[in-house]
């Protein structure tokens, strides 16, 4: 007998394969089924891709943040000098660096000169931030030392001074020129305060990859700022970097009583706070938004079923008459929209993959059709579109895709299982 039938029977497998098949009698089955499977295809693609680029631009834009700037910036609270000024420098700077140096996960304790000049070369300006830094500490900098590219030789950091490449661009420099800097803040005389102007010698330009570092940073070596801004034997504060940024937490409370009871502390996700929180929205959003797109494709499989139930009503009188079950009717259907999602899910994950993997050609076409405004590096802070495929994102795409598949297509299954064979044949 056929009840007798395990589920998914042989039997099954190939009344499903025989309804997906195309017919010029049933064109419209076909199509609709043609259309399902496409639709999948493209939900999933556009899923994977989405999730590779949100994950590929999450990590580029952090670790151009720990890659150049300080994991935790140490400084002084401010106090008012004998001329009533306030004051936040570190006069103990080395001994303070020392301390820090010795918390456990810290990798580099470096006392830093911070000022904002003018730069000037062959009649251009521009508005520029120094730090000064020894070329040893300036060496442990990973997107310094190893930028994405770099011209001049970071060995001659002492003799010479090293620049972003976008302030070489705007003052069309090379590593041998000669650069002016202005501070307003120069020696006070019986006329005014006169701007103190140095002119150094560029050793090394480097390419970080974030467009504002790129764009306004020099780097002066320790000594030479000192001299620059007037801060013989004092520092303006302690940079510290982590073997594991993300420990941040557990370091924190350590590294404020190694500095003392002046110190005050400031880190990377303070400073990068609002921007991160922002991408989190945006990830939350970006996947709600994928799934209901993957949702409303999946729903084009209960169309196609319910066209394909109306037409083979005549076939599940006669099956029902031969003794076919309704569980076997239902899973009969339930084939059908399963195996519609999941090669339209396979298509999806084959092509979200090649395109995630070429999406510099993509933005390179895509530039190319915009005239070059496609991306902005002045706005989006990095000079590519990155995407990183991690299996997680994938096997969730997957898992989504699937599941939305094949929850949808039970109730249209239901509803040719509980057709009434006599109805069904009644006027065939």
């Amino acid at each position: 007998m056929v009840n007798s039938a395990r589920p998914f029977a042989p039997f099954e497998w190939m009344i499903a394969w025989r309804y997906l098949r195309a017919r010029r009698a049933e064109g419209g089955v076909s199509v609709m089924t043609w259309i399902s499977l496409i639709g999948i295809c493209l939900a999933v693609t556009a899923l994977i891709l989405t999730m590779a680029v949100r994950t590929g631009f999450r990590e580029e834009f952090v670790d151009t943040i720990l890659g150049s700037n300080a994991h935790v910036t140490v400084y002084n609270a401010a106090q008012r000098d004998a001329a009533g000024r306030l004051d936040r420098a570190i006069t103990e700077f080395t001994p303070m660096a020392e301390r820090l140096r010795a918390v456990p996960g810290v990798s580099r304790a470096a006392p830093l000169i911070r000022g904002q000049v003018m730069a000037t070369a062959q009649g251009r300006n521009t508005g520029v931030a120094i730090y000064g830094i020894t070329a040893q500490d300036l060496a442990t900098i990973p997107r310094i030392a190893d930028p994405l590219s770099a011209r001049g030789d970071l060995a001659g950091f002492g003799t010479g001074i090293a620049l972003g490449s976008g302030i070489a661009d705007e003052l069309g420099l090379a590593p041998g020129d000669r650069i002016k800097l202005i501070s307003p803040d120069g020696v006070k005389t019986a006329f005014g305060t006169s701007p103190r102007v140095k002119t150094f010698e560029i050793a090394y330009i480097f390419t970080a990859g974030r467009y504002d570092i790129d764009r306004t940073r020099v780097y002066l070596p320790f000594a030479e700022a000192q001299e620059y801004f007037n801060r013989e034997g004092t520092a303006d504060e302690i940079e510290v970097m982590l073997d594991r940024p993300e420990a941040l937490d557990r370091i924190l409370p350590e590294l404020r009583r190694a500095a003392g009871d002046r110190a005050q502390t400031w880190t990377w996700q303070d400073a990068n706070n609002g921007y991160l929180r922002a991408l989190d929205m945006e990830d939350n959003v970006m996947f709600v938004v994928m799934t209901t797109l993957v949702l409303i494709a999946a729903m084009n499989i209960v169309s196609g079923l319910i066209m394909l139930v109306k037409n083979k009503g005549r076939d599940i009188g006669i099956l029902r008459t031969m003794g076919l079950s309704e569980g076997a009717v239902l899973r009969v259907f339930f084939i059908c929209g399963a195996f519609t999602g999941i090669i339209g899910t396979a298509a999806g994950v084959l092509l979200g993959c090649l395109l995630a993997l070429n999406i510099d050609a993509i933005m390179a076409g895509v530039n190319w059709l915009s005239g070059g405004d496609a991306w902005d590096a002045s706005v989006r802070g990095i000079y590519a579109l990155p995407a990183k495929l991690v299996p997680a994102d994938v096997l969730s795409a997957v898992l989504l895709s699937l599941g939305l598949s094949f929850v949808v297509t039970i109730f249209p299954a239901r509803r040719a299982a509980r057709m009434n064979p006599v109805e069904a044949l009644r006027y065939e």
